[in-house]
């Protein structure tokens, strides 16, 4: 009896021993880079892709997720500020349990992720993602990564809670577009879908720097009429006499070359025969996202800095994007295509195709404005870059001088490619400017 007694203490004495060097062996910390929020944002655009996300529904999609990340960086780095109170109705995030062995930029990731997988249809892709990470981290520091995972879980819920706020659920259920078709200067769905006008209540998403949709309310378009001496008649002919001009260039025209580049269009029906079928593409908001990452990776920017630089030009391109709405389904400007085709050539097309919503302004260009004003503010003027987002999609290197250099070559674009007017182009990206000054201005994140 006595030596069973002592053969379990043994047992026991061995089991803790084998416990403690169990956790000894796996109490390596657990190293997070950059490159992990690059890839989580990589797999958010490729299920948005998948998905088939409208522009700004995919801003939305980017913003939440990134401003969660940041908030829980902000916890314990005290050379980023909250953004609590700084944006609309946000207050503090739950405080961190300081005797808990919290990872801030792994719990970051992880509410990032669970975020991001709210906000997307195809959920598998980005669980299997998550999982595979969850495994790696688990192994690697069980307690670590439990006490992370909880924080991030914990913050995930309370951004969850005040996103769901933001009126996005209300507008599902509002009434479609309507469309008058007595009114020839009033917009009318296009070829070859003519799919319904697009998100016509994004003007009411709550937004977060700019105090409402209509703060920037740009300058009406030139009036419409089809006197030939108007300025709207002058500015139709001009996109149609750039679009022949370009064309007979063929593969040598660079306008070409820029259109097609920015066309960032996620949805572009093809038709064969009796066939119909989608050609897949990245957002004008993630096409800016994206050449985040190629200014945070050039610049070397820490885990901190990179998920700062993907949060401030996510929040600008979101409000962008809800002020240009407000002004499309306010002005409610009819396309070129259609006055071309019913005025000078029903069998012209456009370069591109021409997306499902009012043409003033031009959502390129005032997103493009927007991001490159706070890009700047972040990584400086005259910041020179190759942007290689569009590879994926077929499409070679382009080389920018600048953030506004490229936000420039993204408005014309859109003349180029034959779906606005000058005035959409030009009073767009002055429009986006204004935001992005405005989400500079106003928003205190880095403490100089």
């Amino acid at each position: 009896m006595k030596n069973m007694k002592q053969f379990k203490k043994s047992l026991t004495i061995t089991a803790i021993l084998l416990v403690l060097f169990s956790c000894k062996e796996n109490s390596e910390p657990i190293e997070i880079t950059p490159d992990h929020f690059h890839t989580a944002i990589d797999k958010v655009v490729d299920v948005m892709i998948h998905d088939i996300f409208s522009p700004p529904v995919a801003s939305r999609v980017f913003v939440y997720p990134n401003i969660a990340a940041y908030e829980i960086l902000a916890q314990n780095d005290s050379s980023y500020y909250s953004l609590e109170n700084q944006i609309k109705h946000f207050g503090a995030i739950p405080s961190p349990d300081r005797s808990k062995s919290i990872n801030y930029p792994l719990a970051a990731i992880i509410a990032h992720i669970d975020l991001s997988k709210q906000l997307i249809f195809s959920e598998t892709k980005i669980e299997n993602h998550r999982d595979s990470l969850y495994n790696i981290w688990e192994a690697t520091n069980p307690i670590e990564f439990k006490a992370s995972k909880d924080y991030g879980l914990k913050v995930a819920s309370y951004i969850s809670g005040w996103m769901n706020k933001d009126n996005y659920a209300q507008t599902r259920t509002m009434s479609k577009f309507s469309v008058d078709s007595e009114d020839e200067g009033r917009w009318q769905p296009t070829p070859p879908s003519y799919m319904d006008g697009l998100e016509p209540h994004w003007n009411k998403i709550r937004s977060f720097v700019i105090d409402s949709a209509a703060q920037f309310k740009p300058v009406p378009p030139p009036k419409f009429s089809m006197n030939k001496n108007s300025d709207f008649y002058k500015e139709l002919v001009e996109v149609y006499e750039i679009s022949k001009e370009i064309t007979k260039k063929g593969d040598n025209s660079e306008e070409i070359a820029i259109a097609q580049f920015w066309d960032c269009n996620p949805y572009v029906s093809v038709t064969r025969g009796h066939l119909m079928f989608a050609v897949k593409k990245i957002t004008p908001g993630a096409h800016w996202i994206g050449i985040t990452k190629i200014a945070a990776k050039n610049d070397k920017a820490d885990f901190n800095r990179t998920v700062f630089a993907y949060t401030k030009t996510s929040i600008a391109i979101a409000d962008a994007f809800i002020s240009c709405w407000d002004e499309k389904y306010r002005s409610n400007l009819v396309r070129p295509e259609t006055l071309i085709n019913t005025y000078f050539d029903d069998e012209w097309k456009p370069i591109l195709q021409t997306p499902p919503f009012p043409e003033y302004t031009s959502g390129h260009s005032v997103v493009s404005g927007a991001a490159s004003i706070v890009l700047t503010s972040i990584f400086g003027d005259n910041f020179s870059f190759a942007d290689d987002t569009e590879i994926p999609f077929g499409l070679p290197i382009r080389n920018y001088k600048s953030f506004k250099h490229a936000a420039d070559e993204a408005a014309i674009s859109r003349m180029y490619g034959g779906i606005h007017y000058r005035a959409a182009v030009e009073v767009g990206v002055g429009q986006g400017r204004k935001i992005g000054e405005l989400v500079t201005d106003k928003l205190t994140m880095v403490k100089k």
